[in-house]
């Protein structure tokens, strides 16, 4: 199987492009077909355009890779492995915020063919996992 991703005839899909999914996508693109999801339509707008406003590509990291960046959960349908990366805010009393994670599981959920392989990367609290 890993030799259809090196031959990129399988795609990886990284959901979530904040300060640890876009690295993951970036390093991940130097190897493999890479789709990059956002549900902010203005950052796969800027990371299109090679700027990353967070600081955490370079432009350069941008240009040298190619990630096809989307906010069309229906494309996630073609990748054969799926990695959420979406943050869990936490507030003053330290709760967790598990909105975002519920989000991405329910996209990536109804948009994913049977037989793909997902994978939670993410910061969060001791106890969730």
């Amino acid at each position: 199987m890993i030799k259809d991703y090196l031959k990129k005839k399988r795609s990886i899909a990284v959901v979530g492009l904040g300060y640890v999914g876009l690295p993951l996508a970036v390093e991940l693109a130097k190897i493999f077909h890479v789709i990059g999801f956002d549900i902010k339509k203005n950052r796969i707008e800027e990371l299109s355009s090679g700027f990353d406003s967070t600081g955490e590509a370079s432009k350069k990291d941008l240009k040298s890779v190619k990630i096809d960046f989307t906010g069309d959960p229906g494309k996630l349908g073609s990748a054969s492995l799926l990695i959420v990366a979406v943050p869990t805010p936490i507030d003053k009393h330290n709760i967790p915020d598990l909105s975002p994670l519920e989000s991405a599981s329910r996209i990536v959920g109804e948009n994913m063919q049977k037989g793909t392989t997902v994978v939670f990367e993410s910061t969060v609290y001791p106890g969730v996992t």
